[in-house]
């Protein structure tokens, strides 16, 4: 099954890019804004000036934000089973069941 691509065009440190994605054309628009800030936000610090380090320290920037979100999902996942665990150990009418 083949969906539709969406062609988006883009602007990334003034360059044009053409973006071919299953995402939303406004998600892709996002993504591509989000990297250019990034980009543009480690080339004001002054210590970066080559465009292509300046993207690499971005995009591990961004890796890191991915992880750190990645992380708290795998902890939040962790602590409801856990709380799922806990009310199943629960006599019923601690659990708010009534009893058998």
């Amino acid at each position: 099954m083949n969906a539709k691509k969406n062609v988006v065009r883009v602007s990334i440190l003034n360059e044009e890019y053409t973006i071919r994605s299953d995402a939303a054309p406004e998600h892709t628009r996002a993504v591509a804004a989000y990297v250019d800030s990034t980009i543009r936000r480690v080339l004001e610090t002054g210590s970066v000036v080559e465009t292509n380090r300046a993207s690499i320290l971005a995009a591990l920037q961004i890796a890191g934000e991915l992880f750190e979100a990645r992380s708290g999902s795998e902890i939040t996942g962790r602590i409801q089973g856990l709380s799922a665990e806990v009310r199943r150990l629960l006599p019923p009418a601690k659990r708010g069941e009534p009893a058998a």
